[in-house]
């Protein structure tokens, strides 16, 4: 199985963006300043998103887990 890296973006974006909501969320909770819960979500969705694609990068690289062909059981 192949997935090509246009996947892995997509992936990554869509995950930051429960991620971040999630970071500013929790930043504000522990700051109550908006500003700087705000400024951390801005922050780590850069960091993260690229984090996310090598991470998936590099594990479409390992076969653990993987088969080349789906087995039928009848």
């Amino acid at each position: 199985m192949y997935e090509k890296p246009y996947r892995s973006i997509l992936k990554s974006i869509s995950w930051r963006v429960t991620g971040t909501i999630d970071t500013t969320l929790i930043s504000y909770l522990i700051t109550g300043s908006i500003e700087t819960a705000a400024s951390i979500g801005i922050i780590e969705i850069f960091t993260k998103m690229l984090l996310y694609f090598l991470h998936e990068r590099l594990w479409n690289k390992i076969n653990i887990g993987k088969k080349s062909e789906p087995e039928y059981h009848i």
